[in-house]
């Protein structure tokens, strides 16, 4: 744990720029992956520019909220545009570690934390993009209760989706 704070302070909200100003200084860059205005990401990201470390940002939808602040990170503040991993270790000057070159065979994400079979399908059907989880039910013939179930294990219930529906993202 990193902090400026006593130990036993609990972790309130005001407490995190200070945290994250801590963590943006003491990492090569920051990478940030989706971040609406004003959000946390986007006060780090300034942190690491303020620390003249390297801010990445994934660009996203132009009509998604929750893209607005990646997308403005590339646009007006320099970070650099990352489509892949590779993009990242290039601009810092760091090699794979091995023979130097990237695996054989893409790692998927089905293949690393899948808790069993059933899971494992129904990662196949998750995307980049928000899926609601009608959409997944018809895909994969997996019933609904174990689709909310394992998008409740991953923490990927979709709070903000549109019109306060359930979705995957």
């Amino acid at each position: 744990m990193v902090t400026e704070h006593p130990i036993g302070i609990r972790p309130l909200a005001e407490h995190f720029p200070r945290r994250n100003r801590i963590m943006s200084g003491m990492t090569l860059g920051t990478l940030v992956v989706e971040a609406g205005e004003g959000s946390g990401a986007l006060i780090t990201a300034n942190l690491a520019l303020e620390q003249n470390r390297e801010v990445f940002a994934v660009p996203g939808n132009i009509f998604s909220p929750s893209s607005s602040g990646t997308n403005d990170l590339i646009k007006q503040s320099g970070a650099k545009l990352v489509s892949s991993h590779a993009d990242i270790l290039e601009e810092l000057n760091l090699f794979y570690v091995g023979a130097g070159e990237e695996p054989a065979e893409p790692i998927r994400m089905t293949a690393v934390f899948p808790a069993d079979a059933g899971e494992a399908k129904l990662l196949q059907f998750v995307t980049y993009d928000s899926v609601h989880i009608d959409e997944i039910v018809r895909s994969s013939g997996i019933g609904v209760s174990q689709v909310s179930g394992g998008a409740g294990h991953h923490g990927a219930e979709g709070a903000g989706a549109p019109g306060g529906r359930d979705a995957l993202c």
